[in-house]
């Protein structure tokens, strides 16, 4: 089911059974003395509400640094894959060919092998690993005659370098981003006292309480869906695609 359509479902569920408790509270509660708890149950929902609503956006904004980071680290990862295989083209022998066929092995396994599993948390094989440190191995063992040659071969040492760091930063962020449980613990419940706690205020009207509580309920829902959806960068809504490689492979195809 498309996203968009989860989320709205999601939404207008959590609105409707908002509504239905408030309106249960409303009809069946105890409502002697409900509208002198308003003093007392506003300082303490404001409390509560902003502890929450904190929480909710530090965690929203962790995500999305997160997403973007993903993001741009796959290509700061793509372009030092093809940075290195210009800069070895220039060093002596089939050094430079090596290196390019390895590189285009190395951005088709990423893209078709890595990708996958990235996208269902299924444990990522070595072969990408393997790859890299051919291409280590082919510019170290490279002759260099003179001081260009010995340039381009550094540059190639230092674009693989990046290459390196690129990728065990991709692999240790898609083990650790994401939201624990403790912290789902933590949102879901302080979600729950978020939106029952306007049932303690009297005053309103029986229609305008319920549109109250089942907005709040609906926006505090639509956030943790939102939060659901961008734990993981590389699935769900945001669903980073591997296009640095695919556009690497034909740069260097």
């Amino acid at each position: 089911m498309n996203v968009y359509v989860t989320g709205v479902f999601w939404v207008i569920g959590a609105a409707i059974a908002a509504a239905v408790i408030g309106y249960l509270v409303r009809r069946f509660g105890w409502d002697e003395g409900r509208r002198d708890n308003n003093d007392a149950a506003g300082q303490v929902f404001t409390i509560v509400g902003g502890l929450h609503a904190v929480l909710v956006a530090f965690v929203l904004i962790s995500l999305f640094d997160a997403v973007t980071a993903t993001r741009e680290g796959s290509y700061t990862e793509a372009e030092g894959l093809v940075s290195a295989t210009w800069s070895a083209e220039a060093l002596p022998g089939d050094t430079g060919e090596q290196v390019r066929r390895l590189a285009i092995a190395y951005a088709t396994t990423v893209s078709k092998q890595e990708w996958p599993r990235l996208v269902d948390d299924g444990p990522v094989p070595d072969t990408g690993w393997t790859q890299l440190d051919q291409m280590r191995r082919v510019v170290a063992g490279a002759q260099a005659s003179d001081d260009w040659t010995n340039d381009r071969k550094k540059d190639a040492t230092d674009q693989l370098w990046q290459v390196y760091q690129a990728r065990q930063t991709r692999l240790t962020g898609a083990e650790t981003d994401g939201v624990g449980s403790v912290m789902w613990f933590a949102l879901i419940l302080g979600s729950v006292i978020s939106i029952l706690l306007p049932n303690l205020f009297g005053g309103t009207r029986m229609a305008a309480h319920l549109v109250i509580v089942s907005t709040l309920a609906g926006t505090i829902v639509l956030l943790l869906y939102a939060i659901y959806q961008l734990q993981n960068p590389y699935a769900g809504g945001v669903n980073v695609h591997p296009d640095a490689f695919t556009s690497a492979i034909s740069r260097l195809g």
